[in-house]
């Protein structure tokens, strides 16, 4: 019987829907400074094809390593250069967005170092320890995205109100679109930062754990 020919993880509809967001992210931070429309339209875009990653790779039987690292690694690397973008625009509240990048990479990489390498889970989503907040965050895919949503909201609004506040569709509060979402979604903000809090918390409990289990075990040879 011949051997079936190798797959190429790499070639995986969801892997390649990775390699377009990181196209789109990147074109995203060249106008970024300058032109919010391509900007802005390139930035929501890759994130909303994060969506459509998931999906393909249930729909097509696709899920993988590399696509699960892949599509963390584009969320961080996209988040965290429209950051990066705010620091410049808004330089007196840079400290801000540079503790929020800060949260961000390490509470998702000790997380997924954790949950992945040491626990042994088959998905960085698949939560073990922490506290019942974070397992709901994880568990309940409704409120994941709300809480993604929120949070990417928040920022690009942010950026976007540098250039413009948004069309005013209520004149009676002379607030603009921009401005007004903004303020919706910053709650969602901080409420994911918690979240990330958490995270960064439970997962370094986690490894702490397992570093006295094969300390015991030593001791015991």
């Amino acid at each position: 019987m011949p051997d079936q020919p190798k797959e190429n993880i790499f070639l995986f509809v969801p892997n390649l829907i990775g390699y377009g967001r990181i196209i789109l992210a990147l074109v995203a931070f060249y106008y970024m400074p300058y032109d919010p429309v391509i900007g802005s339209i390139c930035y929501i875009t890759s994130g909303m094809l994060d969506a459509v990653d998931g999906y393909a790779a249930r729909a097509l039987n696709q899920s993988s390593r590399v696509g699960a690292m892949l599509d963390q690694l584009t969320d961080r690397v996209g988040t965290c250069g429209l950051l990066m973008v705010l620091c410049m625009l808004y330089p007196r509240w840079a400290i801000v967005f540079q503790v929020s990048t800060a949260l961000d990479i390490t509470s998702h990489w000790i997380h997924f170092y954790s949950s992945t390498s040491l626990l042994k889970s088959a998905s960085h989503k698949t939560v073990d320890y922490g506290s019942s907040i974070l397992k709901l965050y994880y568990t309940s895919r409704p409120l994941l995205f709300f809480m993604c949503m929120g949070n990417e909201t928040c920022y690009t609004m942010l950026y976007l109100c540098y250039f413009t506040p948004g069309p005013f569709l209520f004149p009676f509060l002379e607030v603009g679109l921009f401005d007004l979402l903004f303020f919706v979604s910053l709650p969602v903000a901080i409420a994911k930062a918690f979240c990330s809090w958490l995270q960064l918390k439970g997962a370094m409990c986690a490894i702490a754990d397992v570093d006295v289990e094969e300390r015991k075990q030593l001791k015991n040879n």
